[in-house]
């Protein structure tokens, strides 16, 4: 479980440093929200879902803010996790 979300994380500090905001979408929606089910986290796969569910971002700086947002909860539960 840990390695996988070390992956993850990996994926989305990479997409975010290139501001790939598809693969941002992706790896949000479906690889977090995937592993949150897994690991019981349902507030993270909710927030995860928003991402994409939730409503039209009104710029790139919100949707990007959003998934700051997700990458640092992943963080506090890989500390937690470590």
């Amino acid at each position: 479980m840990r390695e996988e979300l070390d992956d993850i994380l990996g994926g989305l500090h990479y997409a975010r440093r290139r501001e790939d905001l598809g693969r941002l979408a992706l790896l949000t929606y479906w690889e977090v929200r995937r592993w949150a089910r897994v690991a019981r986290q349902e507030r993270l796969a909710a927030h995860a879902a928003e991402v994409i569910t939730e409503h039209p971002h009104a710029s790139r700086g919100e949707f990007l803010a959003i998934v700051d947002d997700v990458i640092r909860e992943l963080e506090s539960l890989r500390r937690r996790l470590h």
